[in-house]
């Protein structure tokens, strides 16, 4: 059964598409990255060349998939495409690990650091360190899990889970005005970050410069790899606008134009906005700095500029798990649709046009992340597990060129083959190098899980899931 018999309504144009790349890359990356990325390198240059070839690496992807994306505009996005180049399994594969480990864990550590920013004017409540860790669920050969830890803040993250949730499931159209208005909220506040820190005259250029301990040799690779998986984590996002393809309007013109326009903006956005930290904080204080968008306001412009920021993020965020939450719950609805998956997700709901089942399936899911992880372990589980399947569809690219020759391609890759073999060869690099660092880190006690080794179990788990409902619709 194909997908492109989606019952969901076209209803998101060029700006709204737009709207949801850039809302779903800006959401917690940029402003709770930067602190461990330049703890991992040590080095102004090093964080600010890091965050440009990691834009340039989320373009090279966003043109790949701009291609697969109007020749295929199907909601669903890479598990539709997936499925036209490898087989029905690599496609259930996909869907199963963006619901499982990727699109689920991205949206709990966004959450998270809503809740974590939020925390900033509600003081929520905390667990004494002797109670958060008298709860230790062990996973043999992965590591350990503290649920008991930062609960304040966790209930709150679970809470805008619900929230995102609900107004998805009432309305595609709320949420696709919701996420125009909180984009546009989203990029005034960081656009008055970098002006008011540039402007405030509080800053020494010598911090773009200077460090007084850089990493060095072997330290600085591992440290470059940690950090590129950190800014990808800022970057990622903008794959969701192939989720929806089904539901844009002119999908053949708007998704290539809406992804370029996207992620184009971010790279812009990020490497001014982490210029900014530099110009107030040497790279020594941002490693140190816990809500570093916040702090750094603060130097620049007092207290009370900082609490603004806060509260512009905590928008920022919102923006973000909407905007996840809106696109992701699409691929799950793709898989039930083809009962490959729980038949029931795959039923849109009669009223709201709206893919409900499955967007509370992913509610329940991002919770139970919430409960056991911590930020920087959900986001690198997610950063991990995108890639694998991020390098598979630019080799597929090969593959659907031969296999569907004939079919219009209205935009074609820039630069192809160069462009994507680059791409497949980066990735390759990137993903071996993250389980090496993540081991040695595991191994050197300063690291609680292999997050990447995690990433692959929960996936492998759901793979007698598939041979169940194909044993079944036989």
């Amino acid at each position: 059964m194909s997908t492109t018999s989606s019952s969901l309504a076209k209803k998101i144009g060029f700006w709204s598409a737009t709207a949801i790349i850039i809302g779903s890359v800006i959401g917690s990356g940029v402003f709770m990255k930067p602190a461990s990325m330049a703890a991992q390198l040590g080095s102004p240059i090093w964080l600010t060349v890091i965050w440009i070839i990691a834009g340039i690496f989320s373009l090279f992807g966003a043109l790949i998939y701009a291609e697969l994306g109007a020749m295929i505009p199907e909601t669903g996005g890479l598990y539709v495409y997936f499925k036209r180049m490898f087989g029905d399994f690599v496609g259930y594969l996909y869907g199963w690990a963006a619901f499982s480990a990727i699109n689920t864990t991205g949206i709990a550590a966004i959450s998270f650091v809503c809740a974590q920013y939020a925390d900033y004017f509600l003081h929520l409540p905390r667990l004494h360190t002797i109670t958060e860790h008298s709860v230790i669920w062990h996973i043999p050969f992965i590591g350990d899990l503290f649920p008991l830890e930062n609960i304040g803040v966790k209930s709150l993250a679970i809470l805008l889970v619900i929230l995102f949730t609900t107004i998805n499931y009432l309305s595609t159209k709320a949420g696709s005005i919701f996420q125009v208005v909180s984009t546009f909220i989203k990029v005034a506040a960081l656009v008055l970050l970098v002006f008011g820190i540039f402007f405030s005259g509080a800053g020494d250029i010598n911090n773009f410069f200077t460090a007084e301990n850089p990493k060095q040799n072997g330290a600085l690779l591992a440290g470059i790899m940690a950090a590129l998986s950190g800014a990808f984590f800022a970057y990622d996002g903008w794959i969701n606008i192939t989720f929806i393809a089904g539901e844009i309007k002119n999908p053949q013109r708007n998704i290539p134009k809406s992804l370029f326009t996207g992620v184009l903006t971010c790279i812009v956005i990020y490497v001014l906005v982490n210029q900014a930290y530099l110009y107030v904080m040497p790279v020594e204080s941002i490693a140190t700095s816990s809500l570093v968008a916040a702090d750094a306001m603060t130097i620049a412009m007092g207290s009370m500029a900082g609490a603004v920021i806060a509260a512009l993020i905590v928008i920022c965020t919102l923006g973000a798990i909407n905007g996840n939450a809106m696109a992701t719950a699409r691929v799950t609805y793709a898989m039930g649709k083809d009962k490959i998956f729980l038949p029931w997700t795959g039923k849109a709901h009669p009223k709201f046009q709206t893919p409900g089942n499955a967007l509370v399936l992913h509610c329940i899911w991002i919770c139970m992340f919430i409960i056991t992880g911590s930020f920087d372990m959900l986001a690198d589980i997610m950063v991990f597990m995108t890639w694998i399947f991020y390098g598979l569809g630019a080799v597929g690219v090969f593959i659907l060129r031969k296999k569907m020759a004939t079919t219009e391609r209205p935009y074609k890759i820039w630069k192809h083959p160069l462009v994507t073999l680059l791409y497949i060869a980066f990735t390759a690099f990137f993903l071996g190098a993250t389980i090496y660092n993540d081991v040695s880190n595991y191994l050197a006690g300063t690291q609680p899980v292999i997050n990447s080794l995690l990433g692959l179990l929960i996936t492998a788990l759901g793979i007698p899931l598939y041979f169940y409902y194909k044993k079944k619709n036989k």
